[in-house]
C-alpha cells in the first residue's frame, strides 16, 4: 500500500520519516574496500563523509553505512574492524547533516556502537535471525529497523513460491522482533533482492512486489546494481547498471514501496519524482498505477 500522508516510520532519537506522497532514497555508503560495485572507492573516512553529503545535496533521505561487504564470496570481516570503519563516519556525520543515518550490519555489538555514534536506523541483511542480541539492541535505543529477507542459511527451508517464501520469513523475523518490544512503527521490509536468489526468482519478486503489502508494513527495495538487472540488460560491470535500476525503482513505487537503498542518487531521483507525480495524478482510491 502506499501509505497516507500522515503515516511516518518511527526511528531513533526522536524523529520520524514521513511515508505516503513520496518515496524517499537511501544512499549506499560503502566504507569497505570489496563491495561488489563501488568497492575502495569511499573506504576511507573523509571520502566516505564527503560523499555521503554529496548524496544528501542529490536527494538522499537516508545514508546507510556498511563496514563488510555482502556480496557472494566476500571476507568475513571482525567486528572491531567493522567497527574501525563505520564508527568515524558516522560520528562525523552525525555533526554535519540532518539526514538520517542507518548502520548496515548484522552483528549487535556494531549496532549498538553506530546508535550512540548518532545512527538512527539498524538495517539487519539477516532480519533479526542472525545474531541473537540484535532484537534487544533495537528495541533498548528505540531505533528504526529495516528487517531484510535472505536466503543465505536456510536453504533447507525455503519455499519454491517466491512469495510464500518472504511471508514464511517474515513472520518469522516479527516473532523475534515482537517478542523484543520492536514497535511495528520502527519496522520497514526489505524483500532482499539479489541475497540468494536467482535473477529468475528476482524479477517474479519484482512482478509480484505489490502482494507483499499484505504484511501491512512500509517496504524497501534494494535492486541498485544487482546481478538480475545485469541479465535483463546485458549491463556490465555493476557501475554500469544505473539505468535499469532506475527503471525499477518507478516500477516499485508504483508497486508499493516506500524507500530506495541505492547507489546513484541523481538519476534515481527523476525516476522516483515521475512515480511519484503519477501516484498523485491517479484517480482517489486507487494506490497503484499497475
Amino acid at each position: 500500500m502506499i501509505f497516507p500522508g500522515n503515516s511516518s516510520w518511527k526511528v531513533g532519537r526522536g524523529r520520524r520519516l514521513k511515508l505516503g506522497a513520496s518515496g524517499h532514497l537511501m544512499a549506499i555508503i560503502n566504507v569497505t574496500p570489496d563491495s561488489f560495485s563501488d568497492g575502495g572507492r569511499h573506504a576511507g573516512r573523509d571520502a566516505a563523509v564527503s560523499h555521503a553529503l554529496s548524496c544528501v545535496a542529490e536527494g538522499a533521505s537516508i545514508l546507510d553505512i556498511g563496514g563488510e561487504s555482502t556480496r557472494p564470496g566476500a571476507m568475513p570481516v571482525s567486528p572491531k574492524e567493522e567497527q574501525d570503519r563505520v564508527l568515524p563516519v558516522i560520528e562525523a556525520l552525525a555533526g554535519q547533516t540532518d539526514a538520517l543515518i542507518s548502520i548496515d550490519t548484522y552483528r549487535a555489538d556494531t549496532a549498538r556502537a553506530a546508535l550512540e555514534a548518532g545512527a538512527h536506523i539498524v538495517n539487519d541483511v539477516y532480519g533479526l535471525r542472525f545474531d541473537p542480541d540484535m532484537a534487544g539492541v533495537v528495541a533498548e535505543a528505540g531505533a528504526g529497523l529495516v528487517m531484510m529477507h535472505t536466503g543465505r542459511g536456510r536453504e533447507a527451508e525455503k519455499l519454491d513460491d517466491v512469495i510464500e517464501d518472504q511471508m514464511a520469513f517474515f513472520a518469522a523475523s516479527l516473532q523475534l522482533s515482537d517478542a523484543a518490544g520492536i514497535e511495528r512503527g520502527c519496522i520497514l521490509l526489505d524483500p532482499g533482492f539479489g541475497f540468494a536468489k536467482t535473477a529468475e526468482e528476482d524479477l517474479a519478486l519484482m512482478a509480484r512486489f505489490e502482494h507483499l503489502q499484505a504484511l501491512n508494513l512500509p517496504l524497501l527495495a534494494g535492486t541498485s546494481r544487482k546481478r538480475f538487472i545485469g541479465a535483463a540488460t546485458g549491463r556490465d560491470p555493476a557501475s554500469a547498471r544505473d539505468v535499469g535500476t532506475a527503471a525499477t525503482t518507478a516500477l516499485l513505487r508504483m508497486a508499493g514501496a516506500h524507500v530506495f537503498r541505492v547507489h546513484d542518487i541523481a538519476t534515481n531521483r527523476d525516476a522516483l519524482r515521475i512515480a511519484d507525480a503519477m501516484l498523485a495524478a491517479l484517480p482517489a482510491g486507487k494506490e497503484t498505477g499497475l
